[in-house]
Formats: C-alpha cells, structure tokens, sequence
C-alpha cells in the first residue's frame, strides 16, 4: 500500500495545521480554499489585527461563544478579499463544519464546496449551504501517523 497521500489528506492535513495558529483555546480550528489543486486562501481563529489574543488575555464569552477571536472560515473570506482572491469555486477543506454567520459568508463567497471532519454545535451552517446546492462532505480522517502505515 502506497504511503503517499491522497489530495483530500493532504488539503485536509494543512487546514489542521493552520489550525493549530488559533488563539482561541476554545478550538484548534482551520481552513484552506483549493482551486485546480492548490491553495488560494487560508484562514484560523484569531482576535482581529491588533487585538489581544485569547491566549494572552482569556476568552470573552457571549451567549456560549468566544467574541474575542474572529472564525478561521470568516478569517480566510477577509483576507481574500483584502487581497482581492475570489473565492468562487473553491472546495474548502475546514476541521470543523462551520457555523451559520460563517456558511453565509462561504456561500457568499461563491465555494463549491465543503469538507470538514468536525462538528459544530449545531447543523444550521451546514444546512444553508446544503439548502444552497453547495455540496458538503464530512471527512473520516485517520491520524497522520496511521496514514504512513
């Protein structure tokens, strides 16, 4: 058996290691867009340019979420657009499925499609791109270390 990995490990190992910047203990969350095999954005949890860090300065919760930190998928649509990417058509590879601000942001953005390995605390961002024709996939993904087996 062949120890290379298949693109969707690959994409899928890269958004877990942008997952690993987050600031948020919260949650180790990652993101990457693919067009024609390669990435065109990418994208953590983080408090906005300039602001302190949870990690620095702890979490400030609100109706059970962290608004301190910025969404890794929201992260990633900002700074496309601050860099003037389009996001049109990529497939996103995120560690968890993304909340509902964040799927209206992706679909916005024009994605093709999603896959991700984590829930969320709920569907509803996975619903609406659903609802929307984007097609989405959860990922059953070994650990790295078993992949090289």
């Amino acid at each position: 058996m062949s120890s290379r990995l298949s693109r969707i490990e690959l994409f899928y190992e890269i958004a877990r290691l942008y997952g690993r910047r987050s600031s948020c203990p919260r949650a180790d969350v990652g993101v990457i867009a693919i067009r024609d095999g390669r990435i065109t954005a990418a994208g953590y949890v983080g408090a906005p340019q300039g602001m302190p860090h949870c990690l620095d300065v702890g979490c400030l919760i609100e109706g059970g979420g962290c608004v301190r930190s910025v969404h890794a998928e929201a992260n990633m649509v900002a700074w496309a657009a601050r860099e003037g990417i389009s996001l049109k058509g990529t497939n996103v590879f995120c560690t968890h499925l993304p909340c509902l601000a964040c799927a209206k942001l992706l679909a916005n953005a024009g994605i093709a499609s999603l896959h991700y390995e984590n829930s969320y605390r709920d569907n509803r961002g996975g619903a609406l791109l659903q609802d929307m024709g984007i097609t989405i996939s959860r990922l059953i993904m070994r650990p790295f270390h078993e992949s090289r087996s």
